[in-house]
């Protein structure tokens, strides 16, 4: 079996980043991912924010650019294998997906986040049925419809100003008084006049036949409980990080998100995060390109030390 030299579990921004780093120090490295080369980029419309792209640029835009970068250095980069489980010997990673096996000197976890549920009545039953998690994905399926985004953060309020684009009306609900987002974000959502916010409200149910209907909001402040008709709705109350194939490997916060040093590095010799599924301050596309990049650079010195 071959042996890599850094096996990196994640291509988004933080696992491509790694993966540009990793190849161009000519180390044999392979990235792993469930999906294709993007992660989260892929349902991200528009960046604004990264630096150098004064201009913006589209989510899909940087990060094909970023995988051509990997491949240009000799990184490998291989879809559809999602890890199942990993193991380490003390000396090598032994890294397991659906249907294959891959040992690694080190590795650099950048498996991201998934999106939070709200774990309430209705919302698994009508997932593709109203229910969404990207409204980059499904937003065009709502043409001239009304619709909710739940959450109160950067990620709600972007959301809720590109369903516009489609939906006749949107409402932003958020359990909240205030929202979260950064105030140019909020500045917009309130010049927007398709959008209505929807504040001190909870959803407590989802509700319909074979689409979803309507929501019932419970008020968070007199616990009044009232209908809202919607043709779909949208959940973006934040994220948890994809850590359980490493769980027992690392050291994490108490909301699941992976401690490291300002190297990357973990408890365990060899194992590197990067990335949102690491905890940190700030998760934007530039964080995590730097963690990547920090994380391959050490990845690289923990080899050259260990083998002298």
């Amino acid at each position: 079996m071959k042996i890599w030299d850094i096996v990196i579990v994640g291509a988004g921004p933080a696992g491509l980043a790694a993966g540009i780093y990793a190849g161009r120090s000519q180390l044999k490295t392979i990235i792993l991912d469930q999906m294709l080369p993007g992660g989260q980029l892929l349902i991200t419309e528009f960046i604004e924010n990264y630096p150098g792209f004064y201009d913006g640029i589209s989510g899909f835009e940087l990060s094909e650019k970023l995988r051509i970068h990997a491949e240009k250095f000799g990184t490998l980069i291989e879809n559809s294998q999602p890890v199942i489980a990993v193991n380490f010997d003390g000396e090598l990673f032994n890294i397991k997906t659906e249907n294959k096996e891959l040992k690694g000197k080190t590795l650099i976890w950048a498996a991201g986040s998934t999106a939070k549920k709200l774990n309430i009545p209705g919302e698994a039953e009508f997932v593709g049925r109203g229910v969404s998690y990207c409204a980059v994905c499904d937003g065009a399926f709502f043409k001239d419809r009304i619709v909710a985004v739940v959450g109160g953060g950067d990620s709600a309020l972007e959301e809720a100003l590109y369903l516009t684009k489609f939906a006749s009306k949107v409402y932003l609900i958020h359990r909240r008084d205030k929202f979260r987002a950064v105030k140019l974000i909020q500045d917009r959502v309130k010049k927007n006049e398709k959008i209505e916010p929807i504040l001190n409200k909870i959803v407590v149910s989802i509700n319909g036949t074979q689409f979803v209907e309507s929501l019932t909001l419970k008020d968070t402040q007199t616990g009044e409980i009232t209908e809202l008709p919607v043709d779909g709705i949208f959940i973006f109350i934040g994220n948890e990080p994809n850590v359980a194939p490493i769980l027992h490997l690392v050291e994490t916060t108490e909301k699941g998100f992976i401690i490291t040093d300002e190297e990357m590095k973990t408890k365990t010799p060899g194992l590197f995060a990067a990335g949102d599924v690491r905890h940190k301050p700030l998760k934007q596309v530039v964080t995590a390109t730097a963690d990547g990049a920090t994380a391959a650079m050490s990845a690289a010195k923990f080899l050259e030390e260990k083998e002298g």
